[in-house]
């Protein structure tokens, strides 16, 4: 059956699968800060990572088999770092590395499994190599029905608490850096939280589940835990950011609705950044040389911003995620 739209339906539906699509990102005031920089919107990784060598250091990525995690490794391989690739199962990291110039270390974790996540953990401190910089790029999104893993909501443990468990527990390897870098992916979706930010009494999603504000509460949780930790990380060299790539078409939008993925397909060349732009700001923030004392902040094209509504600066509540966290998966720490 076609389908027949108007320009006014047209623009309101394109307006709102943009603000319903993979990693949206918002457009927000961006902060006078030393980590700004010349790039735009517009701007690859590569071209954001030129004239950079990263020789001798080594870079862990999560989610580096595809989409912005393989380009994120793709391109500081290239820039001449050591990368180790996290994917979920050995055989899809070590097909990632194979396609990989540069030299990589295939890894792998379930990150709604925490003991693979502990396990992974210890494979990767037996190596007794310093970790530069931790890229907590892997996640799901917007999961149609209500999966629990240990009794929790499932876009909560892979995206938050799966990467809590890998910071702490590769901590120290970051800190033996001479300027180690913990970056958490999180997204413009963070605004589509629970009013209250995060549901504590609710983590479960027995009280009520809705796809897209489940996605936003473990994006907001992404942002606190790289500002908490950003905090306990003062008077060290080591920082902690977190990262805002826009809205890209990847397999990470693989349990959109049908008609999201449709619209996708139709008109995201209107709207969409290509993969290579999506990867920039993680890159950018990776590598910079003016982001070396730069901390607690979040980042959007390639640029520091003020993030839009009241929970980035509810210090208390990233405090009680930080703590909830750690109740949740103190068996794993």
């Amino acid at each position: 059956m076609p389908i027949t739209m108007n320009r006014r339906k047209f623009i309101a539906t394109t307006s709102a699968f943009a603000v319903g699509a993979a990693c949206g990102g918002p457009v927000l005031a961006q902060t006078a800060n030393p980590g700004m920089g010349p790039f735009t919107k517009e701007s690859t990784a590569e071209e954001v990572t030129r004239g950079i060598n990263l020789t001798g250091k080594t870079i862990l990525i999560t989610g580096a088999n595809s989409g912005l995690g393989y380009e994120t490794m793709r391109i500081l391989a290239m820039r001449g770092a050591h990368v180790i690739a996290v994917a979920r199962t050995m055989q899809k990291a070590v097909d990632a590395c194979a396609t990989i110039t540069g030299t990589t270390t295939p890894a792998f974790c379930d990150l709604s499994d925490f003991a693979s996540v502990a396990a992974c953990c210890d494979t990767i401190n037996a190596m007794n190599i310093p970790i530069d910089v931790l890229i907590c790029n892997a996640g799901i999104m917007e999961l149609p029905e209500l999966e629990k893993v240990n009794g929790i909501e499932k876009q909560f443990v892979v995206n938050h608490l799966g990467h809590f468990i890998l910071t702490n527990r590769l901590l120290d390897r970051v800190k033996q850096a001479p300027q180690g870098r913990v970056i958490i992916m999180s997204s413009g979706r963070y605004k589509n939280a629970p009013a209250e930010g995060i549901q504590f009494d609710n983590l479960s999603g027995d009280r009520g589940y809705d796809p897209l504000t489940a996605y936003g509460q473990s994006k907001l949780a992404n942002a606190l835990f790289a500002q908490e930790l950003s905090r306990r990380l003062e008077n060290t060299a080591t920082t902690s950011n977190s990262v805002l790539p826009g809205v890209i078409n990847t397999n990470l939008g693989r349990h959109l609705p049908a008609w999201k993925q449709m619209l996708s397909e139709v008109i995201g060349w209107t709207f969409m950044r290509s993969v290579e732009q999506g990867a920039a700001t993680t890159c950018y923030v990776a590598t910079s040389p003016k982001l070396a004392a730069v901390s607690g902040h979040m980042f959007f094209n390639c640029n520091p911003i003020t993030p839009e509504g009241p929970h980035m600066s509810d210090r208390a509540l990233a405090t009680r995620l930080w703590d909830v966290s750690v109740e949740l998966t103190q068996n794993y720490l």
